[in-house]
């Protein structure tokens, strides 16, 4: 494949682009800080902070006092350049948030999905509101990203399943992205969640880890070399479907609480050992919390055991969900593993550290096990980071 060469406008183009980045970053920075950092004369770094103020991508936004002679200005990305919008869809409700170029959330909202079926409305009344709430138009937006449960194709990015969400049927997709005149991309919830944990979490920088998402369901985010890994069909991270000793293989894969890891860990499976032990859900507990579709929160239980120290339930859970977390390790082989999902957020670093153990007993690769450190909705905070990444990638390519 041919190179493309150096043209002053490409190098100006590519130029731009770094400077940009730089100053989400690292910024605000001076004129001279820019040139310091990017390598570029003062000259040239000048040129280029004027070509992009003419294009009310930076601005001024201070100044930094020096030595002899006035001070020197400082300049930031304007953040109201572009605005994007994530989504997380479950089937009792649906959360979206709006961020501005450099992140900052600026609105966040949620609806009641009851009684509507038909997505693309849903979709558009929620992002109507994220907008209002934020105070610019759906014109404003560069990209849009929607998280959601089930298996997205990743030929086609449409929803290949959901067993929790039947409306969101092939088609979907097309039918958004007419609607709204944004660039739309539906993603798979957990996949998102391992996007914000390495964005903002636990996995800040890391390469290689995976999000273990233990909850009423159970999923995978598997990050390598920096990227998702969806599978050819983009079922990767199905692990409620793992096959375990002791637990019965499914015998219709359209059921989606038969799978063998699911039975062990799942909700039903929690909340029964739960019983067991004597565990309830504590006092003024949400029980919509996870977002199930039937209002039980078994976070809840989770979150009283470890409130009374309930060291022989924990030592069980975290024994069982060690027999998939060692599976992935003895093929994956990564150094993170972060627990996340109802159940692995609500058990902190009590129930992290016995899985930690677990797998290290059974796993001669014993990978390193922490929670969440992913503040507020995981999947929309994703959703925005996957937002974010195109439109900058829209935004600051096309500077010239």
């Amino acid at each position: 494949m041919p190179t493309r060469p150096g043209t002053p406008r490409l190098l100006r183009r590519l130029n731009d682009r770094a400077a940009l980045e730089l100053l989400l970053s690292s910024g605000p920075l001076t004129r001279a800080e820019l040139g310091e950092h990017t390598g570029l004369s003062k000259v040239t770094a000048g040129q280029l902070l004027s070509r992009l103020q003419e294009r009310d991508l930076v601005a001024v936004v201070g100044e930094q006092a020096g030595g002899r002679g006035p001070n020197a200005a400082l300049y930031g990305v304007v953040p109201s350049c572009a605005y994007v919008v994530g989504l997380d869809v479950l089937p009792d409700r649906i959360s979206a948030g709006v961020a501005d170029i450099t992140g900052t959330l600026v609105a966040e909202v949620s609806a009641d999905p009851s009684g509507h079926e038909d997505p693309v409305r849903l979709v558009r009344s929620a992002v109507s509101q994220a907008c209002a709430s934020a105070g610019i138009g759906v014109d404003r937006l560069r990209a849009f990203v929607i998280g959601t449960r089930g298996v997205v194709d990743p030929r086609t990015g449409d929803v290949r399943f959901s067993f929790d969400l039947p409306s969101w049927h092939n088609g979907v997709l097309a039918e958004l992205r007419r609607d709204l005149g944004v660039p739309v991309t539906i993603e798979n919830d957990v996949n998102l969640a391992a996007l914000a944990e390495r964005a903002y979490g636990a996995a800040l920088g890391v390469d290689d880890f995976v999000l273990v998402w233990a909850g009423v369901g159970q999923g995978l985010g598997v990050m390598l070399g920096g990227r998702l890994h969806r599978g050819f069909t983009g079922g990767a991270g199905e692990i409620g479907w793992l096959p375990v000793p002791g637990e019965p293989l499914p015998t219709d894969v359209s059921e989606p609480q038969s799978g063998s890891f699911q039975r062990l860990v799942g909700g039903d499976a929690v909340a029964g050992l739960a019983g067991a032990h004597g565990i309830g859900p504590g006092p003024g507990s949400d029980p919509a919390s996870d977002g199930s579709p039937d209002g039980s929160s078994v976070g809840e239980h989770v979150r009283t055991a470890v409130a009374k120290g309930a060291e022989a339930f924990l030592d069980e859970l975290a024994g069982r969900l060690a027999v998939g977390v060692a599976a992935v390790a003895v093929v994956l082989d990564p150094g993170l593993i972060v627990l996340s999902g109802d159940v692995g957020r609500a058990g902190g670093d009590a129930l992290a550290a016995r899985v930690q153990d677990a797998v290290a007993r059974v796993c001669p690769s014993q990978p390193r096990v922490v929670v969440s450190r992913v503040k507020g909705n995981p999947v929309l905070r994703g959703a925005l980071v996957s937002a974010l990444q195109q439109a900058r990638e829209q935004v600051f390519s096309d500077t010239i």
